[in-house]
């Protein structure tokens, strides 16, 4: 059996990704392979999204961002789009105050406008309730998809260059990243698939561009924060050489 304080022990705390992403994915499997409906894979899911979000928190991670649910997701059966935007509703009103009480900061990537009233309800009261928190920040990709995010930030420069904001020649990489959901964030380090899936599925295009990548066989009900250990020491014994020697 794994002992997780052997697995942390062997975390560089000095040498930790500054920023995690994670694509969740693997839910519908879980719960198939157990012969259960879908919705049952998501709600396990949640577990390890609660323990995923405490685990980062305690060893120091500073920007969590976590894929669940992208403008493709829209396409699913209504019954599984209904369930899905009901264990949100359940997540804040069960975590809301653990987050807050942590100083955790919730962002959300994506047009939330296009959620069900009740989701973006419960989603603007946990934003507003944590904006002033500091300890890390966890953003949750909603209604995301990283070409709709580009031309999201396309869109809100030219209207800056039609005010007289900014030029067209001001455009740079750096600065254009003002103009996308991660505004002043720094991008991923580390981007985490479980699931054996080896895609982005139209994850933070923009941002990790020089990321590293972490891909895992385990369905997200099944990825424990010993697993998250595990990526975090794999990330910590490369290499990162962003185009250079």
């Amino acid at each position: 059996m794994i002992n997780i304080y052997d697995l942390k022990s062997k975390i560089d705390f000095d040498n930790l990704p500054k920023h995690i992403a994670i694509i969740m994915d693997g839910n519908g499997r879980w719960a198939e392979k157990r012969s259960l409906p879908r919705n049952f894979g998501h709600q396990e899911g949640m577990e390890r999204v609660i323990e995923i979000v405490e685990s980062a928190s305690q060893i120091g991670i500073k920007y969590l961002t976590l894929y669940a649910f992208s403008t493709e997701n829209w396409k699913r059966p209504i019954t599984e789009i209904e369930g899905l935007m009901k264990i949100l509703v359940l997540y804040i009103r069960r975590e809301l105050d653990r987050l807050h009480k942590n100083n955790i900061k919730l962002n959300i990537l994506g047009d939330i406008n296009k959620l069900p009233e009740a989701p973006r309800k419960e989603v603007i009261r946990a934003i507003e309730k944590t904006e002033h928190n500091i300890k890390m920040v966890l953003n949750i990709a909603l209604n995301y998809g990283g070409r709709d995010e580009i031309i999201y930030g396309i869109k809100k420069y030219l209207k800056d260059v039609e005010v007289g904001k900014i030029t067209y020649d001001d455009l740079n990489a750096d600065n254009f990243s003002n103009y996308l959901y991660t505004k002043g964030q720094p991008d991923p380090d580390l981007v985490i698939r479980p699931s054996g899936e080896l895609r982005l599925s139209n994850f933070l295009l923009y941002q990790i561009a020089y990321s590293e990548f972490y891909f895992s066989n385990i369905l997200w009900p099944d990825f424990k924060e010993n697993y998250l250990y595990e990526a975090i020491i794999d990330y910590q014994n490369r290499n990162r050489r962003f185009g250079g020697i």
